[in-house]
C-alpha cells in the first residue's frame, strides 16, 4: 500500500483534511470555546508511581502538534483530519491505533464545537472516514469506543452503521479516572 497522506475526503456537507499551521488562531478559539463542552469526554493521563507527575502545561505547541500528526500519518500509524464546515473548523476526528498485517484495522475518535453538536456533521466525519479506511488503507475492523453515557456519540456510531460490541471495563482515562467504555465496531466486507 503507498501511503496516502496529505489526504482531503469530502462529505455532502464537509471537508476533512490535515490540520495547516495556518489553521492555528481558529484551532485554538475553538478549543478554548468548547474546554468546558468537551473537558468530560478528553483523555487524561495518569498518575504512575516512580513516575514525575505529568504536567498538563507541558503540552506540544500547535505547531508540535501539527508536526507529529503528520509524522504518525506519514508512517501510517494515525490519520488526523479537521473537519470543516464551510469555513467554519466543527471539530477534528482521528483514525489512530493503526495495525496492519493479521489484524488490519483501528479506532476513530473525535471531537465536535458545541455549536455544530446534532448536526449530522459528525455522522458524516466517521462514515467518511470509514470509507477512506476501508478503500484506500483497506483495513478489516474500526472501533469507536465511547463512554456509555455519552448518547450523542452513541448515536453517530449507529447512524454510521457501527454495531454494539461489548463492553470495556476502566478502558481509558478520561477526566481524571479510569472510565467504561462500550464498544462499536464495523468491519470491512471487501477485506478476506
Amino acid at each position: 500500500m503507498t501511503n496516502p497522506w496529505p489526504a482531503t475526503i469530502s462529505t455532502p456537507d464537509l471537508k476533512l483534511q490535515p490540520l495547516r499551521f495556518r489553521d492555528r488562531s481558529q484551532w485554538n478559539q475553538v478549543r478554548a470555546e468548547n474546554r468546558d463542552w468537551l473537558a468530560p469526554w478528553e483523555a487524561t493521563i495518569p498518575s504512575i508511581a516512580n513516575e514525575a507527575p505529568y504536567d498538563a502545561t507541558q503540552l506540544p505547541s500547535y505547531f508540535e502538534m501539527v508536526r507529529i500528526i503528520n509524522s504518525e500519518a506519514r508512517q501510517g500509524r494515525s490519520y488526523t483530519f479537521a473537519m470543516w464546515h464551510q469555513r467554519n473548523l466543527v471539530g477534528q476526528i482521528s483514525l489512530g491505533g493503526v495495525i496492519l498485517g493479521a489484524m488490519r484495522g483501528g479506532h476513530i475518535g473525535y471531537w465536535v464545537d458545541k455549536n455544530y453538536a446534532n448536526r449530522g456533521f459528525t455522522t458524516q466525519a466517521v462514515s467518511g472516514l470509514t470509507q477512506y479506511a476501508f478503500n484506500v488503507l483497506q483495513l478489516h475492523r474500526i472501533e469507536i469506543n465511547l463512554r456509555p453515557e455519552n448518547a450523542a456519540s452513541q448515536k453517530v456510531a449507529e447512524k454510521a452503521g457501527y454495531i454494539f460490541e461489548g463492553e470495556r471495563p476502566r478502558y481509558l482515562h478520561i477526566s481524571g479516572n479510569w472510565r467504561d467504555h462500550i464498544t462499536f465496531v464495523k468491519e470491512n466486507p471487501a477485506v478476506k
